[in-house]
C-alpha cells in the first residue's frame, strides 16, 4: 500500500478576482479521495509567470501527483503551456496528431480554423499528448523523478472527461493505492464545541487508522469518520462499530448519514409514518417550503403553505386573533402558536409549522432586536415553541430559521410518534 500525495494548481486571474468559482478542485479532490489519493494542497495562482513557476516548484517538493487546470487557451494571457515547457526544459513543437484533432473538432462544427487554433496542437516536446475529445486544448502528461504531472483545460466538462478517461486509470496502474472509507454522521441542534465535549472520550479512544473531523455548517455539524487500510469491507465494519458506540451519546441530535439532508430525513419520517405537514411562514418567506419541496416525492406528505407577511393575512387566513396581535405583537410566542394551529387546521395536516420574526436589517427594537424569531409546531395533543436569537444578517436569519423549524418538527415527531 502506497500513500500518494497530490496537489492541485488552478491557474487564472478570473479565479482570484472572484469572477469564476473554482468547482474543479472540489470535484478532483472527491475523485482522488475515492481512489485513496490524498490532496495535500490546493493552490490558486493568477496569470503571472513568476507566480506560476513558483507554484510548480513548490508543488514538486511535496507531492507525487500534480494536477493543473486552466491557462491552456490560445491567447497570450494563457501561460500554462509555455511555462510547463520552460519548467521542464524543453521546446514547444508541433504534434501532428494534436493539430489533426483540433482541425477535426472545428470541421465537425462547421467553424473556421485560425492560426491561434492550430497552435493549440503545438505542445512541449517532453510531454505525452492526451487527446481532448470534447474541446480544443489537449491534455499534457509529464513524468520526472517519480513525480507525475497532468495539465488540463479549466472548462469543467473537458477536465472531467480527461480525468475519467486518462488520469484516474493511469494512477491505478502507477500506484499501489490504499483504501480510504468515509462515513458522515449528521447532527443538528447542537454547536460544535458542545458536541465535541459530549463525545471527547469516544473520540480519544478511536484507533489510529480512524480519524474524526468536525465539519460545521449553517445550523449543522457533520462528524466525518475516515478509515485507512487495505480492505474496504473490513474498514466499513470497523467504522460502523465506532458509530454504534457514539450514537447513544448524541442520538437526539443525529438526523442522518452521508449525503442525507435534514429535509430529506424529515420527509422520510413523515412518509413512512403516513403523516402530513403544512407551513405558515412569515419571516422565512417560503424558504422552509422551498427546502421541503426540493425532496422528490414530497407531495406525499407536504400539504401546502401560507406566507402571511402582513398581519391582516395572519388574521384573515390563519385565524390569528386580533387581540393576540395587539397584546403580544406579530413576533411573539402566542402569534407563532396560533399560526401553527391555524395552518394545520386549514390544510387538515398532522403537523403545522410556523415562523414569525424580524429578519432584518431593519425593524428591530430594544425589546425585540433584529434576529428575534419565534417558531412553533402544532400536532394532535401538543404544541411546541422555540425562541431564536439570531444575527443581524437577513439571509442568514432566514436560513437559520429554516434549519430550526425543520429541527423542531423532527423533535416533535420523535417525541409524539414512539
Amino acid at each position: 500500500m502506497q500513500l500518494v500525495n497530490a496537489e492541485i494548481i488552478v491557474i487564472g486571474d478570473e479565479l482570484l478576482y472572484g469572477q469564476i468559482m473554482d468547482t474543479n478542485s472540489h470535484w478532483i479532490s472527491q475523485e482522488l479521495d475515492l481512489m485513496g489519493v490524498k490532496v495535500v494542497r490546493k493552490t490558486t495562482v493568477g496569470d503571472n509567470r513568476t507566480d506560476i513557476l513558483a507554484a510548480f516548484e513548490a508543488a514538486e517538493k511535496r507531492a507525487h501527483l500534480i494536477l493543473i487546470t486552466g491557462g491552456l487557451g490560445p491567447t497570450q494571457d494563457d501561460l500554462t503551456k509555455p511555462l510547463l515547457a520552460e519548467y521542464f526544459g524543453c521546446e514547444i513543437i508541433e504534434f501532428p496528431e494534436a493539430v489533426a484533432a483540433v482541425t477535426e473538432f472545428f470541421r465537425k462544427r462547421g467553424r473556421e480554423m485560425t492560426q491561434l487554433n492550430i497552435l493549440q496542437g503545438h505542445l512541449p516536446s517532453c510531454c505525452t499528448y492526451v487527446p481532448n475529445e470534447v474541446g480544443t486544448a489537449p491534455g499534457m502528461w509529464f513524468e520526472r523523478e517519480g513525480t507525475y504531472w497532468m495539465s488540463m483545460p479549466g472548462v469543467p466538462h473537458e477536465m472531467k472527461k480527461l480525468m475519467k478517461d486518462f488520469v484516474l486509470p493511469k494512477l491505478s496502474g502507477i500506484f499501489n493505492l490504499p483504501v480510504i472509507y468515509h462515513k458522515v454522521v449528521k447532527t443538528v441542534g447542537i454547536g460544535e464545541s458542545w458536541l465535541a465535549d459530549l463525545i471527547k472520550d469516544w473520540e480519544n479512544s478511536l484507533p489510529d487508522h480512524i480519524r474524526l473531523a468536525y465539519l460545521p455548517s449553517l445550523g449543522h455539524v457533520k462528524l466525518r469518520l475516515t478509515a485507512f487500510g487495505t480492505d474496504k469491507n473490513e474498514l466499513y465494519q470497523q467504522v460502523e462499530s465506532q458509530i454504534s458506540k457514539v450514537i447513544p451519546l448524541i442520538d437526539k441530535y443525529i438526523y442522518g448519514y452521508d449525503d442525507e439532508s435534514l429535509e430529506s430525513a424529515i420527509g422520510k419520517l413523515l412518509k413512512n409514518a403516513g403523516k402530513t405537514l403544512a407551513l405558515a411562514e412569515s419571516c422565512s418567506g417560503g424558504y422552509v417550503s422551498h427546502l421541503v419541496t426540493t425532496v422528490p416525492g414530497s407531495s406525499d406528505y407536504f400539504q401546502g403553505s401560507v406566507v402571511p407577511y402582513h398581519n391582516q393575512f395572519k388574521e384573515n387566513i390563519l385565524g390569528v386573533k386580533s387581540e393576540t396581535l395587539a397584546s403580544f405583537g406579530a413576533v411573539s410566542e402566542q402569534t407563532a402558536m396560533e399560526m401553527a394551529e391555524g395552518v394545520r387546521r386549514i390544510f387538515g395536516s398532522d403537523f403545522g409549522l410556523a415562523s414569525t420574526g424580524i429578519a432584518g436589517p431593519d425593524g428591530g427594537s430594544e425589546e425585540k432586536p433584529v434576529g428575534t424569531v419565534w417558531i412553533a409546531c402544532a400536532g394532535e395533543g401538543f404544541l411546541e415553541t422555540r425562541k431564536l436569537q439570531l444575527t443581524q444578517d437577513r439571509m442568514l436569519n432566514i436560513q437559520l430559521t429554516g434549519v430550526s423549524v425543520l429541527n423542531l418538527l423532527r423533535i416533535c415527531f420523535n417525541q409524539n410518534n414512539k
